[in-house]
């Protein structure tokens, strides 16, 4: 993410009359995109002057130079090659600039003065790419646009998401409470809205919106977008959803220099069937980003094995927007679970999508004008990997195959063969990179490209041929054809042999020597002036043929389903390579408040240590169950026992399941989640004033105020960022609440062991601690969740492993030995129920002669050889005693003994 937006100096006064030409036309298209660096191109270069020079020399470490003068200054000036423009494009979208491109789009003419004319042919910003130099080709480039259509009250808003590289838009309709949320899910790459509506964690993203359009000029814009003659047809969408997607399409419009590359269908993206995660949840679980920025230790790398990138693509976004959707979650599991059951399809199926390109890009590029021959390539490598793969599913196409395989089936057969006999024939086996190279068509697809090509590559050959048939004609073996800077292709003979020619009238003579003449007819005229033009014409048809290829590919809906198809596929199949392992499991899921894991592991943590040989022991695995009798538990126990580990893997199994994926556990059942709470770790918001402490309350506030019966929540570490006592109490106050309010699915973790008091006041909170052994004066945390409370923290033995030196750990145990007796001894502090006291009254401390005896008298027990009726003397001994009684050896009534 981008933390603010890049400076870029703004535009000299111009002085009328006192600037080139050519400064002039600079400056007439700078004001027309001010707020982004102009690549003027000037030859074999794109030139940047004034502030642009010095913002991109800096952002680019090039050379600043300067080129004539401007108010008797020198004109800032740097440059970058137009054919190596696109890595130097990446770098300066990468830090978060605009860049307009100015081309030459006139034709030198001769006598021509001034300089040609140049125009802004697209504005390129981090939402609006196509190259695939540019992009991540595993991650969705998503441009937003966030809308506010009651300016008095900006509570509702509307929201359009596009991925113009795919084509793919999405609207939604949003409360602005819930804005953070949706933007943590897209995590878009540019954000066009107004500031105030923004959140300033994500103002570097921030491309101001121009002004909302009303609701009629906003279904006049959708409707000019898609063509149609109703916005109904496209489905029934709100007036902010409408006026958000009019902002995105004119926004769009405006990069692509009035162009608008291919749409597909508006979809009203609902969050009714999405989990609710919000932003400290994602950030708290790595789903597909981890904290540190990175991309390795993810949920995402850990249980990704596509071989496309659309299937990437499409895996991150099930990952990242869980299903609330049962049915459609069902389906998802018996598609990779029949594939699982069928490996060797698989294996044949995953072979053939390795072939398959991004189609989807491709199909991106080529509307937005921009094709390369690549692009068309894909396409049709696309469509054959679709062929293959139909046939290799028809030997399976029974009864048992599962609906989605089936409906992916039906999406590849034959949708789109008379577009791959076209392509098949029309490209060359061997590409150019682009259709200037020459070389795209295939020899015999066109007639006329053929003779062209003849022309200009075999000339030799037709001269030669030609001059063959002159010298028989006229006799004379002499007789040449040669090619004269000034005359062209002539008939070359000696002075002689030149008289005999002068007297036949469809020669011309052109010119005469010493010892030659020269001589021309109407058909060498013709073949000189065909070979000079055949190389611009064999260009110009081979563009022609190429365009006419690219828009038969466009008319082809078919291949958007086709693509999607084998996306799908390659997510269904990447599942099935997980469930190859024998160690994950397909959960059953159900629409009630189960939750129950069996042998569960943390998928992040295991494929961690697969990775490092260092590590040679395996991942301990652990049950979690959160039936309705007890859905919540009270976990304590030490840290680097593994509560952090054990709090998330059940967060992420959760996520995973309603992603539609395996789980790495034995057996699963789970409840759909409506919502899913992470809070595990600490952090602070410095930058904004907020201590850890304060993040710690608003994200407690965030679940108390979100969560309800169908949501799970684990959390870590309520209330330690303030004093004991303080956070001691906001910690019981949060657990009965999620207990008994909200009745959510809880996992709590915490060091306050005075919580397990709740365990005698909440029935259905069951109590489980990590498990650990001392041994010799070490401990061995064994990772393991056991029934139960944490006796002791084991925070010296912590400090100890961590290097703190070993005499501050021994003073460290001596005052902490001091402080549990105080604490022991301190029944002051009644503000808490566990610290309050049956009887209020104060007792007297036993005198040591009553404590001698009570030693004495435990010492000389032996409890084996104890009759029933002598063990209960014994106890009221002691009762007498406590109690501050002299010993009695009173006999009691028979009846009370037994």
């Amino acid at each position: 993410m981008v933390d603010q937006k890049p400076h870029i100096p703004p535009i000299p006064a111009q002085k009328t009359g006192k600037v080139t030409p050519t400064m002039e036309q600079w400056f007439s298209l700078k004001h027309q995109e001010p707020d982004a660096l102009l690549f003027f191109r000037m030859g074999d270069f794109y030139e940047l002057f004034f502030g642009d020079a010095e913002a991109a020399s800096l952002a680019l470490d090039i050379t600043l130079t300067q080129r004539g003068m401007h108010d008797d200054a020198p004109i800032p000036m740097c440059g970058v090659p137009v054919g190596t423009a696109q890595i130097y494009l990446s770098r300066l979208i990468r830090r978060g600039f605009r860049v307009a491109v100015a081309e030459q789009t006139e034709t030198p003419s001769k006598g021509q003065k001034g300089p040609l004319r140049r125009e802004i042919i697209r504005v390129i910003t981090p939402g609006t790419l196509t190259e695939d130099e540019l992009l991540e080709a595993g991650r969705a480039n998503t441009l937003l646009a966030v809308i506010a259509p009651d300016k008095r009250r900006k509570e509702q808003l509307g929201a359009a998401w596009i991925d113009i590289s795919t084509g793919t838009l999405e609207m939604l309709s949003l409360k602005r409470d819930t804005l953070a949320e949706l933007l943590a899910r897209l995590a878009p790459s540019e954000i066009v809205a107004e500031p105030s509506l923004i959140p300033a964690d994500y103002a570097g993203l921030l491309t101001p919106s121009t002004a909302c359009p009303d609701q009629a000029a906003a279904e006049r814009t959708i409707k000019e977008a898609y063509h149609v003659a109703q916005i109904d047809s496209l489905g029934d969408f709100s007036t902010e959803q409408s006026i958000a997607c009019a902002v995105l399409l004119n926004y769009v419009r405006r990069s692509q220099a009035g162009g608008l590359p291919r749409l597909a269908p508006p979809i009203d993206h609902g969050l009714d069937t999405i989990m609710g995660l919000d932003p400290a949840t994602r950030s708290s679980l790595d789903i597909l980003q981890s904290r540190d920025g990175g991309t390795k230790h993810t949920l995402f790398s850990s249980v990704n094995h596509t071989t496309m990138a659309a299937g990437t693509r499409l895996l991150a976004s099930w990952l990242s927007s869980p299903s609330t959707d049962l049915t459609l979650i069902t389906q998802r599991q018996e598609g990779w679970d029949w594939l699982h059951q069928h490996l060797q399809l698989a294996t044949t199926l995953r072979d053939i999508l390795k072939q398959a390109p991004d189609s989807a890009r491709a199909l991106g590029r080529i509307s937005s004008g921009r094709p390369l021959p690549r692009d068309l390539a894909a396409l049709r490598d696309t469509l054959r990997a679709a062929n293959l793969i139909t046939e290799a599913l028809k030997a399976f196409a029974t009864d048992a195959m599962p609906a989605r395989i089936r409906q992916i089936g039906a999406s590849l057969y034959g949708r789109a063969d008379t577009l791959l006999e076209r392509l098949d024939a029309a490209l060359n086996p061997d590409l150019p990179a682009k259709i200037e190279d020459g070389g795209v068509i295939a020899p015999g697809f066109d007639a006329e490209l053929d003779h062209q090509r003849d022309l200009r590559d075999n000339s030799r050959r037709l001269v030669a041929q030609l001059q063959v048939r002159l010298a028989e004609h006229y006799n004379i073996t002499s007789l040449r054809i040669r090619h004269h800077n000034q005359l062209g292709y002539v008939i070359e003979v000696p002075t002689a042999a030149g008289r005999t020619l002068r007297q036949h009238e469809e020669l011309s003579f052109r010119q005469g020597t010493a010892s030659l003449a020269r001589f021309s007819n109407e058909e060498l005229t013709s073949l000189n002036q065909a070979i000079l033009e055949a190389s611009e014409k064999a260009d110009q048809l081979e563009r022609h043929l190429f365009t006419d290829l690219a828009q038969q590919c466009l008319n082809t809906p078919a291949l958007d389903e086709i693509g999607l198809a084998l996306a799908e596929l390659d997510v269904l199949l990447s599942c099935a390579t997980l469930m190859a392992r024998g160690s994950w499991c397909r959960p059953v899921m159900t629409e009630g408040q189960d939750f129950s894991l069996h042998a569960c592991r943390h998928p992040v943590v295991e494929a961690a240590l697969q990775d490092n040989p260092a590590h040679n022991s395996p991942f301990i695995a652990n049950d979690c169950a959160l039936p309705p009798e007890k859905h919540a538990i009270l976990l304590t126990g030490p840290n680097m026992a593994g509560k952090s580990t054990f709090l998330r893997q059940n967060a992420l199994a959760v996520i995973l399941a309603q992603a539609g994926l395996p789980l790495p556990a034995q057996e699963a059942k789970i409840g759909i989640v409506d919502r899913l709470f992470s809070r595990v770790g600490a952090a602070d918001d410095l930058a904004r004033g907020r201590s850890t402490f304060m993040v710690e309350m608003t994200e407690t506030a965030a679940i108390l105020n979100q969560a309800g019966p169908r949501s799970l929540v684990v959390v870590d570490e309520i209330g330690r960022g303030t004093s004991t006592l303080d956070g001691l109490s906001i910690a019981w106050a949060t657990l009965e609440a999620l207990h008994s309010q909200l009745r959510c699915r809880t996992i709590f973790a915490t060091h306050y062991h005075e919580l397990g008091a709740l365990l005698d006041t909440l029935p259905r909170l069951g109590a489980y601690t990590m498990a650990v052994r001392e041994w010799k004066g070490e401990v061995i945390f064994q990772h393991e969740v056991h029934p139960g409370l944490a006796q002791k923290s084991w925070g010296l033995h912590v400090a100890k492993l961590a290097g703190i030196p070993t005499t501050i750990i021994q003073r460290a145990r001596t005052l902490l030995t001091r402080l549990e007796e105080d604490h022991r001894s301190n029944h002051h502090a009644a503000s808490l129920p566990l610290f309050e006291q049956q009887d209020p009254s104060p007792q007297p401390a036993l005198p040591p002669t009553a404590l001698d005896t009570i030693e004495h008298t435990l010492k000389e027990l032996d409890p084996d050889s104890l009759s029933p009726r002598e063990a209960h003397n014994v106890l009221y001994q002691l009762k007498t005693l406590l109690e501050g009684h002299p010993t009695a050896n009173t006999p009691h009534d028979e009846s009370a003994a037994s």
